[in-house]
Protein backbone atom coordinates (compact mmCIF):
# COMPACT_ATOMS: atom_id res chain seq x y z
CA UNK A 1 0.00 0.00 0.00
CA UNK A 2 0.89 3.61 -0.44
CA UNK A 3 -0.27 6.88 0.14
CA UNK A 4 -2.14 6.92 -3.24
CA UNK A 5 -4.04 4.47 -2.15
CA UNK A 6 -5.97 5.59 1.30
CA UNK A 7 -9.36 4.90 2.09
CA UNK A 8 -11.90 7.03 -0.24
CA UNK A 9 -12.99 8.48 3.30
CA UNK A 10 -9.40 9.25 4.03
CA UNK A 11 -9.53 12.92 3.48
CA UNK A 12 -12.93 13.73 4.27
CA UNK A 13 -11.86 12.02 8.20
CA UNK A 14 -9.17 14.23 8.31
CA UNK A 15 -11.23 17.54 7.60
CA UNK A 16 -13.34 16.34 10.46
CA UNK A 17 -10.27 15.87 12.23
CA UNK A 18 -8.97 19.06 11.36
CA UNK A 19 -11.74 20.95 12.37
CA UNK A 20 -12.26 19.26 15.87
CA UNK A 21 -8.79 19.53 17.12
CA UNK A 22 -8.75 22.72 16.34
CA UNK A 23 -11.91 23.74 18.65
CA UNK A 24 -11.09 20.90 21.07
CA UNK A 25 -7.40 22.39 21.27
CA UNK A 26 -8.46 26.09 22.23
CA UNK A 27 -10.12 24.92 25.35
CA UNK A 28 -7.67 21.86 26.16
CA UNK A 29 -4.53 22.40 24.80
CA UNK A 30 -3.88 19.18 23.37
CA UNK A 31 -1.44 20.01 20.70
CA UNK A 32 1.26 22.84 19.91
CA UNK A 33 -0.62 22.30 15.80
CA UNK A 34 -2.48 25.57 16.38
CA UNK A 35 -3.85 25.96 12.55
CA UNK A 36 -4.70 23.85 9.49
CA UNK A 37 -1.47 23.80 7.94
CA UNK A 38 0.00 22.70 11.20
CA UNK A 39 -2.48 20.21 11.66
CA UNK A 40 -2.00 18.71 7.91
CA UNK A 41 1.93 18.99 8.47
CA UNK A 42 1.26 16.13 11.21
CA UNK A 43 -1.08 14.35 9.53
CA UNK A 44 1.33 14.03 6.51
CA UNK A 45 3.83 13.20 9.11
CA UNK A 46 2.01 10.35 10.40
CA UNK A 47 1.36 8.98 7.40
CA UNK A 48 4.33 9.22 5.33
CA UNK A 49 5.76 5.53 6.63
CA UNK A 50 3.14 3.89 4.66
CA UNK A 51 5.49 4.33 1.68
CA UNK A 52 8.31 1.95 3.21
CA UNK A 53 6.20 -0.14 5.27
CA UNK A 54 6.00 -3.44 4.46
CA UNK A 55 2.36 -4.14 5.20
CA UNK A 56 1.27 -7.71 4.27
CA UNK A 57 1.96 -8.88 7.83
CA UNK A 58 0.57 -5.99 10.01
CA UNK A 59 -2.85 -7.16 11.63
CA UNK A 60 -2.21 -5.33 14.63
CA UNK A 61 -0.28 -2.47 15.57
CA UNK A 62 -0.07 -0.09 19.50
CA UNK A 63 0.91 4.02 19.53
CA UNK A 64 3.06 4.79 22.24
CA UNK A 65 1.78 8.15 23.95
CA UNK A 66 -0.72 8.38 21.25
CA UNK A 67 -1.25 12.33 22.32
CA UNK A 68 -3.81 14.26 19.88
CA UNK A 69 -3.78 11.56 17.52
CA UNK A 70 -0.40 11.49 16.11
CA UNK A 71 0.70 9.11 14.27
CA UNK A 72 -1.07 6.30 15.48
CA UNK A 73 -5.35 7.44 15.25
CA UNK A 74 -3.93 9.04 11.61
CA UNK A 75 -2.70 5.56 10.82
CA UNK A 76 -5.38 4.02 11.45
CA UNK A 77 -7.81 6.36 9.41
CA UNK A 78 -5.50 5.18 7.04
CA UNK A 79 -5.13 1.75 7.14
CA UNK A 80 -8.75 0.66 8.51
CA UNK A 81 -8.09 -3.36 8.14
CA UNK A 82 -5.39 -3.08 11.25
CA UNK A 83 -6.57 -2.83 14.95
CA UNK A 84 -4.79 0.09 16.51
CA UNK A 85 -4.12 0.50 20.05
CA UNK A 86 -3.57 4.30 21.60
CA UNK A 87 -1.66 4.25 24.42
CA UNK A 88 -2.54 7.98 26.23
CA UNK A 89 -2.03 8.11 29.50
CA UNK A 90 -3.14 11.87 29.70
CA UNK A 91 -7.12 12.22 30.31
CA UNK A 92 -7.82 15.00 27.98
CA UNK A 93 -6.13 14.07 25.18
CA UNK A 94 -7.86 10.38 25.99
CA UNK A 95 -10.99 11.87 25.55
CA UNK A 96 -10.11 13.67 22.36
CA UNK A 97 -9.26 10.09 21.04
CA UNK A 98 -12.48 9.13 22.33
CA UNK A 99 -14.30 11.96 20.66
CA UNK A 100 -12.56 11.02 17.54
CA UNK A 101 -13.33 7.58 17.28
CA UNK A 102 -16.95 7.97 18.23
CA UNK A 103 -17.34 10.59 15.71
CA UNK A 104 -15.30 9.06 12.58
CA UNK A 105 -17.00 5.33 13.56
CA UNK A 106 -13.62 3.99 13.36
CA UNK A 107 -13.98 0.42 14.48
CA UNK A 108 -10.56 -0.15 14.20
CA UNK A 109 -9.34 1.92 17.51
CA UNK A 110 -9.30 1.07 21.19
CA UNK A 111 -8.34 4.10 23.05
CA UNK A 112 -6.22 3.09 26.49
CA UNK A 113 -6.10 5.58 29.01
CA UNK A 114 -2.87 3.74 30.48
CA UNK A 115 0.72 3.94 30.39
CA UNK A 116 2.08 1.10 27.97
CA UNK A 117 4.21 -0.72 30.50
CA UNK A 118 1.23 -0.66 32.91
CA UNK A 119 -1.59 -2.28 30.38
CA UNK A 120 -2.09 -6.13 29.81
CA UNK A 121 0.48 -6.92 27.45
CA UNK A 122 -0.69 -8.80 23.66
CA UNK A 123 1.21 -9.26 20.62
CA UNK A 124 1.58 -6.45 18.46
CA UNK A 125 2.63 -6.33 14.68
CA UNK A 126 3.44 -2.86 14.19
CA UNK A 127 4.52 -0.76 17.58
CA UNK A 128 5.29 2.86 17.23
CA UNK A 129 5.92 5.98 18.82
CA UNK A 130 6.66 9.93 18.23
CA UNK A 131 8.07 12.29 20.38
CA UNK A 132 8.57 10.18 23.32
CA UNK A 133 12.00 8.92 24.74
CA UNK A 134 14.24 7.29 23.43
CA UNK A 135 14.66 4.24 21.27
CA UNK A 136 16.04 2.34 24.12
CA UNK A 137 13.60 2.97 26.34
CA UNK A 138 10.60 2.72 24.14
CA UNK A 139 12.01 -0.69 23.12
CA UNK A 140 12.48 -0.99 27.02
CA UNK A 141 8.66 -0.03 27.68
CA UNK A 142 6.89 -2.21 25.34
CA UNK A 143 9.31 -5.02 25.21
CA UNK A 144 6.31 -7.33 26.23
CA UNK A 145 4.41 -6.40 22.98
CA UNK A 146 7.00 -7.39 21.09
CA UNK A 147 7.40 -10.98 19.29
CA UNK A 148 9.85 -12.23 16.40
CA UNK A 149 8.22 -10.56 13.99
CA UNK A 150 7.33 -7.32 15.20
CA UNK A 151 8.04 -4.29 13.20
CA UNK A 152 8.72 -0.93 15.59
CA UNK A 153 8.08 2.81 13.75
CA UNK A 154 9.89 4.97 15.92
CA UNK A 155 9.44 8.95 14.66
CA UNK A 156 12.91 10.51 15.57
CA UNK A 157 14.30 13.87 15.47
CA UNK A 158 17.93 14.46 14.69
CA UNK A 159 19.72 12.42 17.02
CA UNK A 160 18.16 9.62 15.51
CA UNK A 161 22.52 8.38 14.88
CA UNK A 162 23.18 8.56 18.26
CA UNK A 163 20.29 6.12 19.87
CA UNK A 164 20.39 2.88 16.97
CA UNK A 165 24.40 2.72 17.81
CA UNK A 166 23.60 -0.71 19.59
CA UNK A 167 20.99 -1.74 17.46
CA UNK A 168 20.94 -3.97 14.34
CA UNK A 169 18.56 -4.83 11.62
CA UNK A 170 17.10 -1.32 11.06
CA UNK A 171 16.46 1.11 8.53
CA UNK A 172 16.10 5.17 8.78
CA UNK A 173 13.94 7.06 6.18
CA UNK A 174 14.74 10.67 6.18
CA UNK A 175 11.88 13.11 5.08
CA UNK A 176 12.48 16.93 6.13
CA UNK A 177 13.53 17.41 9.65
CA UNK A 178 11.89 14.00 10.10
CA UNK A 179 14.09 10.62 10.64
CA UNK A 180 11.75 7.59 10.21
CA UNK A 181 13.31 4.72 12.44
CA UNK A 182 12.15 0.89 11.26
CA UNK A 183 13.58 -1.63 13.58
CA UNK A 184 13.17 -5.47 12.36
CA UNK A 185 13.92 -8.64 14.38
CA UNK A 186 14.06 -6.78 17.82
CA UNK A 187 15.62 -9.04 20.48
CA UNK A 188 14.42 -8.04 23.89
CA UNK A 189 15.24 -9.92 27.19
Amino acid sequence: MNIASLPKDFSENCEIFCELILKYNKTHNITGAKDKHAVYENINDSIYPIEFLPMQNIKTAIDIGTGAGFPGLILAMALPNIQFTLFEPIAKKSSFLHLIKTTLKLKNVIVSTKRVEKAQAFEADLICSRAVTNTNMLINLCKKYITPSSLLLFYKGERVDEEVMDLTNFEIFKKDKRNYLLIKDVNVI
